[in-house]
């Protein structure tokens, strides 16, 4: 069971100030969280393997790969407006 002491304690170490109320709301409602977690101490795992993920998830990794970046050319021939090898915007302020 979780104490008014306890959200005190838990409140000065996170730097909140809370009124009585609200130390009875939270106790009370931490109370509520630290039963549903002792509910599934009495789930059966025996023979379940640790996972990271609820479903099988394949490795989003691949291999590095050395690739030569597109020249200005390639990149700015789609511009709408350009100046030399830049592109060109509108003044944006005075």
């Amino acid at each position: 069971m979780i104490t008014t002491k306890d959200v005190e304690h838990v409140a000065k170490l996170a730097r909140l100030e809370l009124t009585p109320e609200e130390k009875e709301l939270f106790a009370e409602q931490l109370s509520k969280i630290i039963d549903a977690f002792d509910e599934l101490k009495g789930v059966p795992t025996d023979g379940v393997e640790p996972m990271s993920h609820a479903i099988p998830m394949p490795n989003a990794l691949r291999e590095d790969e050395v690739v030569t970046p597109p020249g200005h050319e390639s990149l700015l021939k789609n511009a709408p407006d350009r100046e030399g090898v830049f592109f060109k915007v509108p003044k944006i302020g005075d």
